[in-house]
């Protein structure tokens, strides 16, 4: 077993800096759990509370059902994997991955069969004799990866492992553990700033932001269902369109310090929760791939249409970005590659007012 359960865990410095506030969430046995947010916003402080190596200052943390807040790192079961790495450099492989076994005095016999099947795992037979400044990046992090994986640990925490890495590397790596993660059907708990690493690696993603949890949820749920603006603006590549204004009774959204409106019919049909946010200022997402281009022959009855100045294209291969401007705003599309108009030129690109994301101005809430 290797469930880790957070009850209103809270960390406050010294100085009165708090890192982190009620953080209450748990990683079941078995899960691949990610927290994920922006530099500084507790996601390490919270890792390293679980790991014992940072003491909490409210609340409970409980593995496997034990109260562990002030339980010595050693005795809590689990094995932490850092972004340095940290191998011993006057070690080999094969050393690196039998330390933490002999600090424990585990019989030899024990020790080389743990260390050959974690190498077996982990595609590192062919270098157990190496020392870390001959292996690449790649290796490295596979080694490290490996000595947490010898001690059969309850729960592995992984802090940002592949932020070293180069980008087709990252991509490999990622693949290795969650195949790793899924094979061994442990409990891991995994910290990144990569919004595309949270979302191709959790089960679940708990969302933080300057201490607090935003959201926790699904990787789909996430991007779908956004729970507030951070949310929605933190998951998505290109980043999610948003028009804020005051919603007028004439089914247009009166954009704010312009004299533009946006269409959108009846959106109480979509949503019913905007109804009774008449004259009142709210803030509309869209997905850039929920913003397409249209011709001027279209007149579907259902889809809203705005005008916007193309100002440039950037193709990526399988999927074309519209960078344009709309009512001194910046607006980015997402399209399948196809004949497109000149920069510089006007175009009239559609939506459907059921892809609206709503939010609420003041709270920044998802109105749904």
């Amino acid at each position: 077993m290797g469930e880790v359960r957070l009850d209103r865990v809270g960390k406050v410095y010294d100085n009165g800096y708090v890192a982190v506030r009620e953080a209450t969430f748990q990683a079941a046995n078995g899960e691949l759990l990610v927290l994920v947010g922006p530099s500084g916003c507790g996601k390490s402080t919270l890792l390293r509370m679980i790991a014992g190596l940072e003491p909490i200052s409210d609340g409970t943390l409980r593995i496997d059902g034990q109260v562990v807040n002030d339980v010595p790192p050693k005795d809590r079961d689990i094995a932490m994997v850092f972004q340095n790495y940290a191998l011993y450099p006057h070690m080999t492989v094969a050393e690196n991955l039998a330390f933490g076994l002999k600090l424990r005095r585990q019989p030899p016999a024990e020790i080389a069969q743990r260390v050959r099947a974690a190498a077996e795992k982990l595609g590192l037979t062919e270098i157990l004799e190496r020392r870390p400044a001959t292996l690449s990046g790649g290796q490295r992090q596979r080694v490290a990866l490996g000595r947490a994986l010898v001690r059969n640990p309850k729960v592995f925490l992984l802090d940002e492992p592949l932020s070293n890495l180069d980008a087709k590397l990252r991509l490999s790596m990622r693949m290795e553990i969650a195949k790793l993660q899924r094979a061994l059907g442990v409990t891991m708990i995994y910290v990144t700033h990569d919004q595309i690493e949270a979302m191709t690696l959790g089960q679940r993603i708990v969302v933080l932001d300057a201490g607090v949890i935003q959201q926790i949820d699904t990787p789909m749920r996430l991007y779908e269902v956004p729970a507030n603006l951070f949310v929605a603006g933190f998951f998505g590549s290109p980043a999610m369109n948003f028009f804020r204004g005051v919603l007028a009774d004439n089914g247009t959204l009166r954009l704010a310090q312009s004299d533009a409106t946006l269409p959108l019919g009846d959106l109480e049909e979509s949503n019913p929760a905007i109804k009774g946010y008449a004259g009142r200022e709210i803030i509309l997402g869209l997905r850039p791939e929920d913003l397409w281009l249209g011709s001027s022959s279209e007149t579907d009855p259902v889809q809203r249409n705005l005008w916007a100045q193309l100002d440039y294209i950037e193709p990526v291969g399988n999927e074309v970005f519209l960078n344009l401007r709309f009512a001194d705003r910046d607006l980015v599309s997402r399209l399948a590659p196809r004949p497109l108009p000149e920069p510089g030129s006007m175009v009239r690109m559609c939506f459907s007012p059921e892809r609206l994301h709503c939010f609420d101005a003041l709270s920044g809430l998802r109105i749904a």
